[in-house]
């Protein structure tokens, strides 16, 4: 079935950049938007970007400037620039994409394991 795989996660020094990778794989008819999420040990889940086919993209004020979301369609992959990294974007980074797995079925919400985020101050 559908499955999101991110990779891109590293150890970095405060300032630094990274290049996020999610790849949406399996049954595929459409996806609507991904999203990429934040989540600190012991914090709950917030939302850092979105993206809708078209390209239309939103960013939560804290990585506004800093973070750019896109995707390649064709490719069914979204990635998550970030630049001048702090050490609060400290954590695991997921994936999310509404995608409807057949045209009879509905619109599912779908995550990724994740992947981490680690920027040294």
């Amino acid at each position: 079935q559908v499955q999101l795989v991110e990779s891109g996660g590293d150890l970095v020094q405060t300032g630094g950049s990274l290049r996020l990778s999610c790849v949406v794989s399996g049954s595929i008819a459409m996806i609507n938007v991904m999203r990429w999420y934040h989540q600190a040990p012991g914090n709950q889940r917030e939302l850092v970007a979105s993206i809708t086919p078209g390209g239309t993209t939103n960013y939560a004020d804290s990585v506004k400037g800093r973070f750019t979301i896109s995707r390649d369609n064709a490719m069914y992959t979204a990635y998550l620039q970030m630049n001048s990294l702090k050490p609060d974007d400290t954590g695991v980074y997921l994936c999310n994409a509404e995608v409807r797995p057949t045209l009879t079925t509905n619109y599912l919400n779908y995550w990724g394991q994740g992947t981490q985020v680690t920027v040294s101050s």
